[in-house]
């Protein structure tokens, strides 16, 4: 289920999802969104596929990332600091699970200020040398559109807006309405189709 898609264009990140919750066999039209700002920190903003319920950990938590280390948040504070907080929360809310002594969560997007990392479900957090990202069922479809509407005149909520119609067009996994914010204010803008 779900489709994430995340874009950086002239400083700012951005990053967009659909509402559709699924277990394969029904669906439903969640008005829990799966993109929004970190609590503690404004410059920060996340959208979550695999679970609901490691989404709603890491809404409402504080703490993930120390706002006195803001000048230095960059890949290495990630790997080094922010996921051992991800994971020690996933597991004091009960979201841990435990393959074979490997831990794995889920996949989620991180937008911070003009930077997008993609955390995958073995923890580990990458960054791609394109200006954007997506994951969840919907991944390959968003990043096909993306690739196509790159260069073009479209405001960066327009390419994201036509990465997710495209992933509703061929993917079961992801419907509107979709949501979209980025790392400079705190508007959502909401899409119904």
């Amino acid at each position: 289920m779900t489709c994430i898609v995340g874009l950086v264009y002239d400083g700012i990140t951005y990053i967009g999802g659909d509402s559709l919750g699924s277990n394969g066999h029904s669906k439903v039209i969640r008005r829990d969104k799966k993109v929004f700002k970190l609590k503690d920190t404004p410059n920060a903003i996340l959208g979550y596929t695999s679970s609901f319920r490691m989404g709603q950990l890491l809404m409402y938590a504080t703490g993930l990332i120390d706002n006195r280390d803001e000048p230095n948040i960059d890949h290495e504070y990630l790997v080094t600091r922010f996921i051992p907080n991800v994971t020690s929360l996933f597991e004091r809310g009960g979201y841990s699970r435990n393959n074979s002594g490997e831990k794995i969560g889920g996949e989620f997007l991180l937008g911070y200020t003009d930077k997008l990392y993609k955390i995958s479900s073995d923890f580990q957090v990458g960054e791609s040398f394109d200006n954007y990202s997506a994951c969840g069922c919907g991944e390959d479809f968003a990043l096909g559109s993306l690739h196509s509407t790159e260069g073009t005149n479209l405001t960066p909520e327009e390419r994201i807006l036509k990465a997710l119609q495209a992933a509703s067009q061929f993917s079961t996994g992801v419907a509107p309405p979709y949501y979209i914010l980025n790392t400079n204010n705190d508007k959502v803008v909401e899409f119904k189709n």
